[in-house]
């Protein structure tokens, strides 16, 4: 019975250390390109490791390519407000809609499900025209805007199953001593919730810092590109591409969400347990 339960414990980290290697190969990659010259990088077999490692590629990123800093200011810029306004916004809303039945709740509940079934292609259009309207195209407060209504439903569906797991006896306790909603919300039940607030907000920046489509249909001016769009049109040619460089400029790029992952994995991890349990 013992080497049976061994057997399939060494089939369980096998199998692990099979899907590790599979989700890890392309981080790998990246690095490994990254430290080839540009020639090394088209050779064919490729190598699995560079032949004479050089940093030449991140050395052109700080000397030549500046405007890569254009791009990633850009970027924490978007992403950070995005995350700020997301997270705001559902404080509030995911709050109502863990607290207030009635009978049109579950409407309101199945409206931001099905609001996350549609592509983001398919409201591209109407979209454009809406800002086209009101003059924020081609600027990052219609960006800023563009991504936190896209990610506003998800948000407030998961800040509500936070709220899901706070005892309403702790809000009647408050009321019976005078508090008021509001009072109650931000003093007593906030504080509670704080790592489903972190899982919010970290889950609005990673989705923003990656976004590529409205970035690309909102954004026309070179100065006001996000890191993904300007990649794909400054540094992507049409007859060749500088795989080195291209690759560093992933790795940079991807550096704050990995230093994200190191330091809040924790409190990501612990904040979603809790909203994933209710009672």
């Amino acid at each position: 019975m013992k080497r049976k339960q061994i057997g399939l414990q060494c089939l369980m980290y096998a199998i692990m250390a099979l899907i590790l290697v599979f989700l890890l190969f392309p981080v790998y990659w990246m690095v490994v390109t990254a430290l080839k010259t540009n020639m090394e990088a088209y050779k064919y077999p490729p190598t699995l490791a560079p032949n004479e490692p050089t940093v030449s590629s991140f050395k052109s990123l700080l000397t030549v390519n500046n405007q890569f800093f254009v791009y990633y200011k850009n970027n924490f810029i978007v992403s950070g407000f995005a995350a700020l306004i997301s997270t705001c916004v559902a404080l509030v809303s995911g709050y109502a809609l863990s607290r207030f039945h009635f009978k049109w709740n579950r409407w309101i509940l199945a409206g931001l499900l099905s609001s996350q079934m549609f592509p983001v292609v398919s409201r591209m259009i109407s979209l454009y025209g809406l800002l086209g309207k009101v003059n924020l195209i081609n600027t990052r407060v219609g960006l800023i805007l563009a991504v936190v209504a896209a990610q506003i439903p998800f948000c407030t569906i998961l800040m509500s199953s936070f709220y899901d797991a706070i005892p309403r006896e702790l809000e009647e306790a408050a009321t019976v001593d005078g508090s008021k909603r509001f009072q109650t919300l931000f003093q007593v039940i906030v504080p509670l919730v704080k790592p489903g607030i972190l899982a919010v907000g970290i889950y609005s920046f990673l989705m923003t810092w990656d976004d590529y489509l409205h970035a690309a249909t909102l954004i026309q001016t070179d100065a006001l590109r996000t890191l993904s769009v300007g990649i794909a049109l400054r540094y992507l040619g049409e007859l060749s591409y500088d795989w080195s460089l291209v690759n560093a400029i992933s790795v940079v790029g991807a550096l704050p969400m990995i230093l994200l992952f190191v330091f809040f994995q924790k409190y990501m991890v612990k904040g979603l347990v809790a909203g994933a349990v209710k009672g």
